[in-house]
């Protein structure tokens, strides 16, 4: 018998941490803190969430607004059907992308164990979070089998620079800013369609789990982000700074698969991939999902510097008020040019 999760009204309405860089706490303080809160909110989806229950017919598997070709000429054309396919999809690509992010995620935080004691409430809490993911990935790969869609994976020359990285870099700044980086946008995705009364119960309660364990998952990468930074020099800063930076540059136009256009639609997937990144919605969406974590590193000191401010403006995801404080004036809405009219027509966004 699954469980009904509740949510608190404040859990609502706030972001997954509200950790605020200037406050840092003692490490072993924060982690036995979130040890208790991992004793007291745990949660096991194979008992609670009932995956025998069959799918609702009138209800979809992701908000339409957030699908990446949602606003474009392409989307307009598409049938009820293909457009509930593509939801379907999309859903399995970003739990997809969830499983092979928490690998890695979980590669660094054994590499926290090592570097960190081996018998202290960090360590201990390091290992509950490997645990905590290690449930999540499961909790994913039974949704993929549920939606009844072979799950998205990346290309093995990808697979093997993300092996090489994992491999060489050890647990630090640029390794707690990437995993704010994955937790922090599945977190704000999630949020909002937990709440979602339109969205199928199964992935409801799917979101529901993740989003109230990652709150404190959130909160130790980000003080782990804190205390790595102020430690290194002022080049190691730099590195930091411009690393983060090019892996979000790299990472956001990749949260949907492209072969997610070939499967649904039949189409060439760099012409879906060239549709999702002109799509008019694009910056909204990059926004949303990025908001809270551009802020907290802004709020660190990881966002400055000229080749990073290039990379943070290349994302598309820097909040508006934020934009005119970084690049001394407010976002200008710039006119298409003609080749820019020609490729969107083109490639039909």
């Amino acid at each position: 018998m699954a469980h009904v999760l509740t949510t608190e009204p404040t859990m609502l309405t706030t972001g997954a941490s509200q950790t605020k860089a200037k406050r840092i706490g003692d490490r072993e303080k924060t982690a036995a803190r979130l040890l208790r809160a991992a004793v007291e909110r745990s949660y096991d989806a194979e008992v609670d969430i009932d995956w025998d229950d069959p799918f609702s017919d009138d209800k979809q598997f992701a908000p339409e607004h957030r699908l990446s070709l949602y606003g474009t000429r392409i989307w307009d054309k598409l049938s009820p059907e293909q457009r509930y396919e593509m939801s379907r999809h999309e859903m399995v690509s970003i739990f997809s992308f969830g499983i092979f992010a928490e690998a890695v995620l979980s590669t660094f935080l054994f590499r926290h164990v090592i570097s960190n004691g081996l018998a202290n409430d960090s360590t201990r809490y390091a290992l509950t979070e490997i645990g905590d993911e290690a449930r999540h990935s499961t909790m994913f790969s039974r949704a993929i089998n549920k939606l009844g869609v072979e799950p998205y994976e990346l290309p093995k020359g990808v697979n093997w620079f993300i092996n090489l990285f994992t491999g060489i870099l050890p647990a630090c700044t640029t390794t707690w800013g990437g995993t704010l980086l994955i937790e922090e946008i599945l977190d704000r995705l999630q949020r909002e369609a937990m709440l979602d009364e339109q969205i199928q119960p199964h992935l409801r309660q799917l979101f529901k789990i993740h989003v109230l364990e990652e709150a404190r998952h959130i909160t130790f990468a980000r003080e782990e982000l804190v205390r790595t930074y102020q430690k290194a020099n002022r080049f190691t800063k730099a590195f930091h700074r411009f690393m983060i930076a090019l892996v979000c540059a790299l990472v956001l136009p990749v949260v949907f698969h492209p072969e997610v256009y070939r499967r649904v639609l039949g189409m060439s997937p760099l012409r879906g991939a060239l549709a999702a990144q002109l799509n008019p919605n694009y910056r909204g969406n990059a926004q949303f999902m990025c908001e809270p974590m551009i802020r907290y590193f802004h709020e660190v000191g990881l966002v400055s510097g000229r080749v990073t401010l290039k990379l943070w403006k290349s994302t598309r995801a820097v909040p508006d008020d934020l934009y005119g404080e970084l690049f001394g004036a407010p976002r200008k809405q710039k006119a298409p040019t003609l080749l820019g009219r020609g490729v969107r027509r083109l490639v039909g966004a």
